[in-house]
Formats: C-alpha cells, sequence, structure tokens
C-alpha cells in the first residue's frame, strides 16, 4: 500500500500549476497564450513562429522563461509579472484536499517553476494558504527551473531537507527524474499513468491519494 512506501517521509514536496489544482482549471493555458503574446510583442515574431519558440524552449530548457533568458537576455520579473495577470476565477476552494494536506506529518513545501507571487495567489484561491512551511518559487531557485537537477539541489540546501526522507508530487514526469535519483519518493499527478523506473506512484487524483495515504 502507498502508506507503507511513505513511511520514513518527513519532508512532502508538491508541484503547484495542475498539481495542487486540476487540468481543468485551465489556468496553465492562459499562461501559454500569454507567453506567446510576450514572445510575439518582444522579439517581433508572428503567432506561429512566437508559439513554436516558446514550446522549443519549453522542450530544450525545462521553461520558456530559461530558454529566453538563455537566448535573449530578458528581464525575468518582466516576463514573470506579464504572463501570470491572468483570470484565476476557474480555481474553486477544495477542502477535502486543505485537510488532507494538513494532515500530513512533517514539513511540507511547495517547489514551481512559476514565481511565488502567482503561488501564492493559487494557494489562496484554493483554501490552501497557511498549510506550506516554505513556498519556493523559480526567483527562489535562481531561476534555474526543473528539471535541472541544480534547481532541485538548490531548493534542498535552502530548505535543508534530506532529500531520503522526501516525496514529490508532479504532473511533468521530465520533473520526477533528479528527486528519483537524489532518493525521494516520486509521485505523478496526471490522467493517465506513466509507467517508469523514476515514476514511483501514479495518481489522477491527488486529494484521492492522500486520503489513501492516510487510510490505508
Amino acid at each position: 500500500m502507498p502508506n507503507e512506501a511513505f513511511s520514513t517521509v518527513s519532508t512532502w514536496v508538491f508541484d503547484l500549476d495542475n498539481t495542487l489544482y486540476p487540468a481543468g482549471a485551465c489556468l496553465f493555458p492562459q499562461i501559454e497564450r500569454k507567453m506567446t503574446d510576450w514572445v510575439m510583442r518582444n522579439l517581433g515574431l508572428d503567432e506561429a513562429s512566437a508559439n513554436a519558440l516558446r514550446h522549443g524552449y519549453w522542450q530544450e530548457h525545462g521553461t520558456t522563461l530559461a530558454g529566453l533568458m538563455s537566448g535573449h537576455d530578458i528581464d525575468p520579473s518582466d516576463f514573470l509579472a506579464f504572463v501570470h495577470d491572468i483570470d484565476f476565477s476557474g480555481l474553486s476552494r477544495d477542502n477535502a484536499l486543505a485537510r488532507r494536506i494538513a494532515a500530513l506529518p512533517g514539513r511540507r513545501i511547495v517547489f514551481t517553476n512559476a514565481d511565488t507571487l502567482y503561488a501564492t495567489r493559487v494557494l489562496e484561491r484554493r483554501g490552501l494558504s497557511g498549510l506550506f512551511d516554505a513556498i519556493y518559487g523559480i526567483e527562489e531557485a535562481g531561476y534555474l527551473p526543473k528539471p535541472r537537477r541544480d534547481a532541485f539541489d538548490c531548493i534542498v540546501r535552502l530548505d535543508g531537507f534530506d532529500p531520503g526522507r522526501g516525496a514529490m508530487f508532479e504532473d511533468d514526469p521530465r520533473n520526477l527524474l533528479e528527486p528519483h535519483r537524489m532518493g525521494m519518493r516520486t509521485v505523478l499527478v496526471a490522467p493517465e499513468p506513466l509507467h517508469e523506473d523514476h515514476i514511483h506512484h501514479n495518481t489522477g487524483d491527488l486529494r484521492d491519494f492522500l486520503d489513501r495515504l492516510a487510510t490505508g
């Protein structure tokens, strides 16, 4: 049962987008649209070229921002403020999820490739404010994005937790490879399971998974 596999976990690390809220809330499609718009306006590309550049940088660098910083020396704060200025009305409170996260023993943190201000706003809309001991956005990682190992190393160093007693919850399977290598338990939160060596558990419903941890 999952609860046995997590019996030694003392630090619970959660991604934000499409992990602490369902993909059906449609926040990330808005962000992708804003990223494409930013590239069009600032790099002078048409929509098709801007969209291709955005996606290509995401694939190659882990985030569009990382690619833009590498290739175009942009101001990350300007980019992040623009792309996270979205409609949050698709988010709703999840009191049951809040209770399950609050019941987890040990330290609870958020680590996201978004910025901390955006993460705080999402958590507020979900009714999850005050449940986490720390929120680490991309700026806390020195703008190094997941899935890079140095991004994870930075957060582990800042927070001071033992990866061997940590668990990582993520919707992007790429971002679970390094946590696995570091000794963390890994959980893919996605509609379709993926059976790879670096993915220890799959769930399409984070709330249900945490409930099974508590009661299994």
